[in-house]
């Protein structure tokens, strides 16, 4: 079974929601994320992942725009 992490959402309309993401083999988690909106990815918006505390393995997804 994969590893998973929940990471918090930064800006954006879903800023202060959470989201649970499959860690790869190094134990990092993917470099992007895309939140669907109300009609799907037509809507959708991007995050791009930040370490919060490096030391402690811990990051966040930060709000970059509308992935159209």
């Amino acid at each position: 079974m994969a590893s998973t992490a929940e990471i918090p959402l930064v800006g954006g309309v879903a800023d202060g929601e959470t989201v649970t993401v499959e860690l790869d083999p190094n134990g990092r988690p993917p470099l992007t994320h895309h939140h669907l909106g109300a009609k799907g990815l037509a809507e959708a918006e991007i995050y791009e992942l930040e370490s919060v505390d490096v030391d402690a393995d811990r990051w966040c997804y930060r709000w970059r725009g509308p992935a159209v």
